[in-house]
């Protein structure tokens, strides 16, 4: 198993349509290079759960997610790497052809535990590993927490913070926009773009990781931008990730990276931040979920 290349980590300035006329600055910061399946922000969350979990002297990780999941698989290989047993409780009924990410997970030697979404909703521990709670450390879905946060907030250690008037991300979980805002300086604004439909959720979800002093900094969730929900995607998307790879030669996902990117782009177009931002985009990595998508959808 590769180790993590955190130096590897490059910010690039990229072109996106209207920057130019509208005097915008664009970068990326390619957290997508320091492994390639713990990439991006995965082991950032992460981070503080396994160093908890071995002074806990816990063995065995436990942790939630669905079928295309990066948190899933990075939590997989991040096992493998750091010698723990792992399972995977997983959002719904097993399918007779198991995503790519969840072949990648086993071969992992992720032990996969399918249950029902209400099931899955109640977070309690399947039979499977029912009277294992000593043995057991267990991580909230997409490393949703506090220690998730603070690894969170490592992330603009590898580059200028100071240089961006905004910085945007993705969000699933909203555990990385939570590190982030409470990394940010007070003159900045951090924007998600949400992958999700659930607006109200997403957003109670996200203060509730935040102090009195973080929920005052400047930050919104942007929404409309999650093409028919969590995993689903339009041409639309395809043809905007195609065109920006073309343009750039930074690969994205059709989860996350590309419907950011989308977000960031159209928000420009539509005047929405001021002439001369400056502004930083999070590639959170996480390619695998593109596996699911018929050959030659992509051209990367």
């Amino acid at each position: 198993m590769q180790s993590l290349l955190f130096g590897s980590i490059t910010v690039d300035e990229i072109d996106l349509p209207a920057t130019k006329e509208k005097n915008i600055r664009v970068s990326v910061l390619r957290l997508d290079k320091i492994h390639p399946v713990i990439s991006g922000n995965k082991w950032f969350k992460l981070k503080y759960y396994i160093e908890d979990a071995k002074s806990q002297k816990k063995e065995h990780i436990v942790t939630f997610g669905g079928a295309y999941s990066n948190h899933i698989i990075a939590t997989a290989a991040a096992g493998k790497l750091y010698g723990f047993r792992t399972s995977g409780i997983i959002r719904g009924e097993q399918p007779k052809k198991l995503s790519h990410t969840l072949l990648l997970a086993k071969e992992y030697g992720m032990q996969l535990i399918f249950v029902s979404r209400e099931e899955y909703r109640t977070k309690k521990p399947p039979k499977e590993i029912e009277g294992l709670s000593e043995e057991i450390y267990f991580i909230n879905e997409g490393g949703y927490g506090q220690l998730g946060v603070t690894g969170a907030a490592e992330i603009l250690d590898h580059c200028k913070k100071e240089n961006f008037s905004h910085i945007g991300c993705a969000v699933g979980t909203s555990t990385m926009m939570a590190g982030l805002i409470k990394a940010s300086l007070s003159q900045q604004e951090t924007i998600g773009i949400a992958v999700i439909k659930n607006e109200i959720s997403l957003k109670d979800e996200l203060l509730s990781l935040l102090s009195p002093e973080e929920k005052r900094k400047k930050f919104r969730l942007a929404t409309g931008y999650d093409f028919g929900g969590y995993a689903k995607h339009k041409t639309e998307l395809i043809n905007f990730m195609n065109e920006f790879y073309k343009n750039s030669s930074i690969p994205t996902d059709f989860v996350y990276t590309g419907k950011l990117f989308f977000g960031i782009s159209d928000m420009i177009k539509k005047d929405l931040f001021p002439q001369n931002s400056n502004i930083l985009i999070v590639h959170s990595g996480g390619l695998q979920g593109n596996f699911s998508l018929s050959k030659r959808t992509l051209i990367f």
